[in-house]
């Protein structure tokens, strides 16, 4: 039988919207931390995206 190599990257969507940059744990964790401290609501999306890249880091 013959191996079939299927790249599912392009399936999976990313966690973090386009406009954030690839961030190091560290740069996420204070780039959440300076969202949350603005009670900004307008943040909510950004400050979701960032919990959810530290949660995928986490499992």
């Amino acid at each position: 039988m013959r191996d079939i190599q299927v790249d599912r990257s392009p399936l999976a969507p990313s966690t973090l919207p386009a406009d954030i940059p690839e961030l190091s744990d560290d740069e996420c964790l204070a780039c959440l931390a300076r969202a949350v401290e603005t009670h900004d609501s307008a943040r909510l999306d950004e400050v979701a995206a960032l919990i959810g890249r530290l949660a995928v880091t986490i499992e």
